[in-house]
């Protein structure tokens, strides 16, 4: 409870001093952009601290990339 509570007030404290600047500048795309991210990478931390099961981008790539790998080394030797 209290690792959500501080990972809600970091991500809280980097919106307050991010967005003052973006919206000085009328940055609109770039303020979604950011809020997309921040609120990804906050939701992937409060998900890290309960201990789910975070599947790893690799472990995609390596599947998509695996077949094509067995075929050029197959046909090395």
């Amino acid at each position: 409870m209290w690792t959500i509570l501080m990972i809600l007030m970091i991500s809280l404290h980097i919106a307050l001093i991010e967005v003052p600047y973006l919206r000085r500048n009328a940055m609109k795309k770039e303020m979604l952009v950011f809020f997309i991210f921040l609120g990804i990478g906050t939701g992937l931390c409060i998900a890290e601290s309960l201990k789910a099961n975070i599947p790893n981008p690799l472990d995609w790539i390596t599947y998509v990339y695996k077949p094509f790998s067995d075929f050029i080394f197959g046909t090395v030797e």
